[in-house]
């Protein structure tokens, strides 16, 4: 799976998950770029991104990610993209 298709499927999870359909991901998109992207909601959406892509991440990928690029990459990590 390309960077892109991650790009594409992570959109689409972040859109059904905060239910604003304007919302278009880059690379350095970060939680202060969602209006409800809190510390409660960066927990759903791990647990969204998990379950979309059939992956777990760890304690330190999920403390660590400053933005939807360094997603992108460990996602494209585990699928071995």
């Amino acid at each position: 799976m390309s960077r892109e298709e991650i790009r594409e499927k992570l959109n689409q999870v972040f859109i059904d998950l905060f239910d604003d359909e304007s919302i278009v991901l880059s690379d350095e998109t970060t939680a202060n770029d969602i209006e409800d992207w809190d510390s409660l909601e960066h927990i759903n959406l791990i647990i969204a991104i998990e379950q979309e892509f059939n992956i777990k991440f760890n304690m330190n990928e999920v403390t660590t990610m400053k933005n939807v690029g360094e997603m992108i990459d460990i996602i494209a990590s585990r699928l071995g993209a």
